[in-house]
C-alpha cells in the first residue's frame, strides 16, 4: 500500500501591496480563490508519480485540483474541505502594514505556539489531519495507492500521522512547490 503526499503548483495569487493584521482574512481568500501560475509545470518525477497512483484525491482550493491536472491525472477522485491547508489566525488590534508572506510568517509561528485567534487552533487542525490520514489510509487499503494533492501543512501533519501509524516515509513530504513524500505499509 502507498500514499503520496504532494504539494500544489506554485499559486496565481494577486499582488497585494503591504497589509494591516486585520486585513489578512481578505489575503487568505484571494490565496484560497487563486489557482496556479501557468508558467510553473510540474516535474517529470512528479508527473510520474501522480500517474502510478489509482486515487487522487485533492482540497477543494483551486491551486489543489488545477495541480492535479496540471499533474495530468486522469480523474479526481475525492474533492474534500479536510485536506485544506491549515487557516491563519489573525488580530484586529492596531498594526504596522508589513508584506502578507511577512504577516504569514508571523501568524504561522504564532500558530504553532498556540495562538488561534479568529481561526483553526492547532489542536483542531491536528483532529482534522488525523481524520485525513485515516481516510487516506483506508483509500490505499482498498485501492493499492492513493496521490492527495494537498499543502505544504496539511500534509506535514498528515505526513506525521501516518508515521505514527505505522507509515514508512520521510518526516516532511515536502516545502517546496510540486514536491513530494512517498509511505508505505507493509501489510
Amino acid at each position: 500500500m502507498r500514499i503520496v503526499l504532494l504539494r500544489h503548483g506554485k499559486p496565481d495569487v494577486p499582488a497585494h501591496g503591504k497589509l494591516r493584521a486585520h486585513e489578512i482574512p481578505r489575503w487568505t481568500e484571494s490565496y484560497n480563490s487563486s489557482g496556479i501560475a501557468l508558467d510553473h509545470e510540474p516535474p517529470q518525477e512528479a508527473i510520474k508519480i501522480a500517474k502510478s497512483c489509482n486515487i487522487v484525491v485533492c482540497s477543494d482550493l483551486p491551486r489543489s485540483t488545477e495541480s492535479a491536472q496540471a499533474l495530468g491525472v486522469k480523474r479526481i477522485d475525492i474533492v474534500e474541505p479536510v485536506f485544506r491547508e491549515m487557516g491563519l489566525p489573525y488580530t484586529t488590534l492596531p498594526s504596522p502594514k508589513l508584506s502578507p508572506n511577512i504577516w504569514s510568517a508571523i501568524f504561522r509561528v504564532l500558530w504553532l505556539f498556540g495562538y488561534s485567534s479568529n481561526g483553526e487552533s492547532i489542536s483542531e487542525a491536528k483532529d482534522r489531519s488525523g481524520r485525513g490520514a485515516r481516510w487516506l489510509s483506508e483509500m490505499a487499503m482498498d485501492s493499492g495507492s492513493v496521490l492527495l494533492v494537498g499543502h505544504g501543512f496539511v500534509n506535514r501533519f498528515i505526513a506525521k500521522e501516518l508515521k505514527s501509524n505505522g507509515w514508512q516515509g520521510p518526516g516532511n513530504p515536502g516545502k517546496q512547490f510540486w514536491e513530494f513524500g512517498v509511505y508505505e505499509y507493509a501489510t
